[in-house]
């Protein structure tokens, strides 16, 4: 099922392990011009345009793209009450988590009278997106509102795609847990032109622009992203999800193929991929996946990921040379399974999320253990990072000097500014102390 790279005996260079890395057969550069064409007939057609896209995308006419906030409030009083029991605890571990994500304001005091102040501030406005498909996702309006939340955004924005199998509602979870969480903003929107929305805004359904957009979706949502990423921020261009377990010979098999497959059965370009420096481990996972895909809801689906170019067994000589793969191949998700997990660890540097030891599988990342499973994809671990309270904030610089302060440091802005031919900039500060042209 799993197909096997051997890199036994070898010492490929950081340019060769990229060329080695499995990955799903996707492209959003391909998808532009077609997300392009639908945020187009947004910002040109707003709402009509919205309606459409939902009729001709999700099957279905929404009987309004903005959901009132009693569709919000019955969607709530109709949730399980043991779905919102997990769902409020999610809320609070969350919370926990992201609150000490928050950076406290720094003073740095350079001499007397000079003070440079770093501060984190919140964007305003956020617009968060939900997707549909081939499953629900209330877990990703809980791992996406709260770090807003955290980090102080004060309008916050929701979409998640109409659903045919609910009159175009947004499903009534999903619309649930955003009244939970006292979201009254939402919208029956979905792809491509819900980004679009978000960016450009649509004031017909008082949709006013947002300064950045987050949350995971198909191939059409990652190219919307990347298009009005010169209008609003983004937080990454999210594609199929993916894990990549090192594990040795102590590594229970069972647990390794279970955890494989919970990747695998969210989509068929879901990548599962399982390095190794024991090929009998790699044998036993081999027969725990046989019997477990065989047991598993989505057999089709899962069989499909793990029989895709994107996942493998990776058989390594060493775990040194597993953690180097693992860095090259920059895994949404990482577990760790091995008798040393520090000394593996230690050898980490790309990953969204890393989950070590084997009662901590990424199922309870996904929803319990308090982290944000809003992680990036597709090798962008590489140099992006997961969803936090980090993403709503920017780092500002508060420069307080008092006149000595700046008598004191002038020598040196004349004689840079001399050298770079900007005079003006001296000048700026000589007049400060009576120099006059």
């Amino acid at each position: 099922m799993l197909r096997t790279i051997d890199l036994r005996g070898t010492r490929p260079t950081q340019r060769e392990l990229l060329a080695l890395v499995p990955r799903a057969a996707t492209d959003v550069s391909a998808a532009l011009d077609a997300a392009r064409a639908l945020i187009d007939e947004v910002r040109e057609h707003g709402e009509r345009a919205l309606v459409e896209q939902a009729e001709r995308f999700d099957r279905v006419r929404p009987g309004s793209i903005r959901v009132p906030e009693t569709e919000l409030a019955e969607a709530l009083a109709g949730l399980d009450p043991e779905v919102r029991r997990a769902v409020e605890s999610t809320i609070e571990r969350v919370r926990a988590a992201s609150a000490a994500q928050v950076p406290a304001a720094e003073k740095t005091v350079l001499a007397d009278g000079a003070i440079v102040e770093q501060r984190w501030q919140p964007v305003s406005r956020v617009g968060l997106y939900v997707p549909g498909g081939k499953a629900v996702y209330p877990s990703s309006v809980v791992m996406n509102v709260v770090p807003a939340q955290a980090a102080g955004v004060a309008s916050i924005a929701l979409a998640s795609p109409p659903q045919a199998a609910h009159g175009g509602r947004i499903h009534p979870t999903v619309a649930a847990v955003a009244a939970l969480l006292g979201i009254t903003e939402v919208y029956a929107m979905g792809g491509a032109g819900a980004i679009g929305a978000f960016a450009y805004g649509v004031d017909e359904i008082g949709l006013d622009p947002v300064q950045r957009v987050t949350g995971p979706g198909n191939v059409f949502v990652a190219a919307a992203k990347r298009l009005v990423s010169g209008v609003t921020g983004i937080d990454a261009e999210a594609g199929p999800t993916d894990i990549l377990v090192i594990a040795d010979a102590a590594a229970d098999a069972d647990f390794v193929a279970a955890d494989l497959i919970s990747q695998a059965e969210h989509d068929e370009l879901a990548a599962s991929v399982l390095v190794t420096d024991d090929a009998a481990l790699a044998a036993r996972v081999a027969e725990r996946l046989e019997a477990r895909v065989a047991a598993t809801k989505h057999v089709e689906r899962v069989r499909t990921a793990l029989s895709g170019p994107q996942s493998a067994v990776v058989l390594v000589d060493d775990l040194e040379q597993a953690a180097a793969f693992s860095d090259a191949f920059g895994p949404e998700h990482l577990e760790i399974q091995v008798r040393d997990t520090e000394a593996v660890l230690a050898n980490i540097s790309n990953a969204g999320a890393i989950f070590v030891g084997p009662y901590s599988p990424v199922s309870l990342g996904d929803y319990a253990a308090g982290s944000n499973h809003v992680l990036p994809t597709g090798g962008q671990a590489r140099h992006s990072a997961g969803l936090s309270a980090a993403t709503f904030l920017r780092p500002q610089q508060v420069v307080r000097y008092d006149e000595r302060a700046l008598d004191e440091v002038a020598p040196v802005i004349a004689s840079l500014s001399a050298e770079e031919d900007l005079p003006a900039h001296g000048e700026a500060v000589t007049a400060r102390f009576g120099v006059r042209p």
